[in-house]
């Protein structure tokens, strides 16, 4: 059901996890060569699962406490991903005359992350619709 607000959600995790971070680069080295999610199998292979994760979420809209699980999982891969990029951010530029450029590749996570938050209201909101409709049968 697509015309569900975190449907709408969940597509536009899809939607950045699996096409924005081969547009923009995730951070630059100090040579000026500039790193994206497809020139490391970590980061491939965190997005991508996320990206086939959101996409799956939205077909399970049947069963919202699955799908809430699932996003929270979702939410746990980025949180992984961010943590990767902090560390590895702290240790490529700790040099003083070499200091590399982040990208917006970076800040990505954290756009997935709030928008999954809010899908996760949703389907709460639509969990707790159901079940006082149930209350009043």
């Amino acid at each position: 059901m697509i015309q569900r607000i975190q449907s709408l959600y969940m597509l536009l995790v899809a939607a950045i996890a699996g096409g924005l971070t081969f547009v923009f680069s995730l951070y630059t080295l100090e040579n000026e060569v500039e790193v994206f999610a497809k020139d490391d199998l970590v980061y491939l292979g965190l997005f991508m699962a996320s990206a086939a994760l959101a996409l799956i979420t939205i077909f399970l809209f049947k069963n919202r406490k699955l799908q809430f699980v699932l996003n929270r999982f979702n939410i746990l891969f980025h949180l992984i991903l961010l943590g990767i990029f902090v560390y590895r951010m702290l240790n490529v530029s700790g040099e003083i005359e070499k200091i590399s450029e982040k990208g917006i590749g970076v800040v990505l996570p954290l756009i997935s992350i709030v928008l999954l938050v809010l899908a996760n209201r949703a389907i709460k909101k639509d969990e707790d619709l159901v079940k006082s409709v149930d209350r009043l049968r």
